[in-house]
């Protein structure tokens, strides 16, 4: 499903047109992202979490030059199923 599916299905499933549903989805993803990077988790009860995980440094070979080069840390960020969403796709 793209942002734009996810829209229309929003749109339909509330009733709304289409503009509203674009304007709450883009809110949604931009609470979700401004509090990951205040490092913030993002816990929907029942569909899952969203959190920002650190990433070592470590090395890694360039697959072009074969030679051993370091990639620095970073951040990354990341999601856990909740049991209800787990369960809903299992079924």
């Amino acid at each position: 499903m793209t942002k734009s599916e996810l829209i229309n299905a929003v749109a339909a499933k509330t009733d709304s047109t289409k503009k509203n549903a674009e304007i709450a989805v883009n809110a949604m993803l931009d609470a979700i992202t401004e509090s990951l990077v205040k490092g913030e988790k993002v816990s929907l009860v029942g569909f899952g979490t969203f959190e920002v995980r650190d990433r070592k440094e470590k090395q890694v070979c360039n697959p072009k030059t074969k030679e051993m080069m370091t990639a620095p840390a970073s951040k990354a960020p990341a999601f856990k199923a909740g049991q209800a969403l787990k369960n809903a796709v299992n079924k």
